[in-house]
């Protein structure tokens, strides 16, 4: 176990999320779906952000409503007025990410900021609703991330972009590589293009800088079990019955 480096992480590991509330059942992003990993227990959610056309923070993963809603468009094109009217699976209500940190006031957000116009609104979301205890923010985009954590300041829990993570590999062996400081997380997939990111090797370098790590999205109980056993720090699922009950077999469902 790595040492707490921020609030956001101060509670035992391995940390279970529910990736995108629980993507497997088709309402992914919803407060449905959220609802049901709140049932089953979980604590922690990941989720992603778009800001609409005025400046409204929807917590939607696509930046068009075509794949998973009734609707089609590009959310940043589009005023909340006319977002508000699609509905994920035909049956369920984009909500605003504010909505969701208001009806889950024990939940704590991994949240991946998809698009550069979201990421003003989220950090003057986090400031306004001061929850910077529960908001841990992230983005494939290193220099989005890093931007955000200027903007906030040091209370700001951030995780990796991909050049951070890159650096953690190179510098596992042994490579100088230039990292930021200030992130709490790592937060990784197991293998990328077909290239190992997590072994022994990346998780001892990670710990040594007081880093968690947590990795997206695993579904298969094997492989659950592997990457507890080389001691990742968090797992996020889709599999969200699968993942407890991996976690439950070995007394590590808190």
């Amino acid at each position: 176990m790595t040492p707490v480096s921020h609030p956001y992480l101060d509670r035992p590991t391995p940390i279970p999320f529910a990736h995108r509330g629980g993507a497997a059942d088709g309402l992914e992003n919803t407060a449905a779906a959220f609802r049901r990993a709140a049932g089953l227990g979980y604590r922690h959610f990941e989720t992603d952000v778009h800001a609409t056309a005025d400046g409204r923070l929807v917590a939607f993963h696509d930046a068009t409503l075509d794949r998973v809603t009734d609707s089609r468009g590009r959310i940043v094109d589009l005023p909340w007025a006319e977002v508000r009217r699609a509905r994920v699976a035909g049956s369920e209500p984009l909500p605003l990410f504010e909505e969701l940190l208001e009806e889950f006031p024990e939940a704590r957000w991994n949240v991946d900021i998809k698009a550069a116009p979201a990421l003003e609104p989220l950090v003057e979301l986090i400031r306004r609703t001061d929850c910077w205890d529960r908001v841990c923010v992230g983005s494939f985009s290193e220099a989005r991330v890093a931007r955000a954590a200027r903007l906030a300041g040091p209370r700001l829990a951030t995780s990796y972009g991909v050049k951070g993570v890159l650096g953690l590999r190179l510098r596992s062996y042994g490579i100088p590589f230039p990292v930021r400081p200030g992130a709490v997380c790592a937060q990784v997939p197991e293998t990328q293009s077909g290239i190992r990111v997590v072994d022994e090797r990346f998780i001892r370098m990670a710990h040594a800088r007081g880093l968690q790590v947590h990795v997206w999205t695993v579904n298969e109980p094997d492989r659950m079990e592997a990457l507890l056993d080389l001691g990742v720090d968090g797992i996020m699922t889709d599999q969200l019955e699968a993942l407890r009950t991996v976690l439950t077999a070995r007394g590590v469902w808190h």
